[in-house]
């Protein structure tokens, strides 16, 4: 077991990496075999599930929201269905450039009614890319705050409502991208982008807010 830091996080590193960054973003990393791994990550947004879920259906505007995605666009789209083409592009030392291209196909899954809310989800699969496997699930679980200051129910709202926001995705990289820069670059790329969009339900609340 090693013990290191990585942008002010503590990662803890065996058959499993855990990390719970400064800004609310949870991250574990998990060593499936050979050069796959798999990525659990979440964060919570004051914002209800139809906030974020809009956010993350809006295909084509999340290249305007997530610095590290530098083309999104919907090759197809029909009820409850969306073919994607993104490239992603991180910087890397000496001045290069990390892409990564890939066609994704995302199913947009129906509201499940909870006990304590409600939830929902997009499973997406890379069908074509620089990957030999990519492929997860985006999991939208709402949390309602049954109660105000006054003890009485509170009924709807963005108020009133808290969201977790779940990433899971199984990667494998084809044989020429070595598995260590990959995960690496996938590790601060979803903390940047769940932060994203946390802080773009922020402005969309705020924006309704002051309607």
């Amino acid at each position: 077991m090693s013990l290191h830091y990585d942008g002010g996080a503590t990662i803890i590193q065996d058959e499993k990496e855990e990390s719970l960054s400064e800004d609310g973003v949870f991250i574990e990393i998990k060593k499936l075999g050979g050069n796959c791994r798999r990525i659990r990550s979440k964060i919570g947004i004051e914002a209800s599930l139809d906030t974020v879920w809009d956010i993350l259906t809006d295909y084509e505007k999340l290249a305007d929201l997530i610095p590290g995605l530098a083309v999104s666009e919907v090759v197809e789209k029909n009820d409850k269905f969306a073919r994607l083409f993104q490239i992603g592009q991180q910087n890397l030392p000496l001045g290069l450039k990390f892409n990564a291209k890939g066609v994704l196909d995302c199913y947009e899954k129906d509201v499940e009614i909870l006990p304590h809310g409600k939830k929902r989800e997009i499973q997406f699969k890379m069908v074509e890319g620089d990957f030999t496997q990519f492929e997860g699930t985006w999991l939208l679980e709402q949390f309602s705050k049954t109660k105000n200051e006054d003890n009485h129910q509170v009924i709807g709202g963005e108020e009133s409502s808290h969201t977790t926001l779940s990433y899971l995705v199984d990667v494998k990289p084809k044989l020429w991208l070595p598995i260590r820069l990959v995960e690496g670059r996938l590790r601060k790329e979803i903390k940047t982008n769940l932060s994203c969009i946390r802080d773009e339900a922020k402005r969309v609340i705020t924006a309704f807010t002051s309607l």
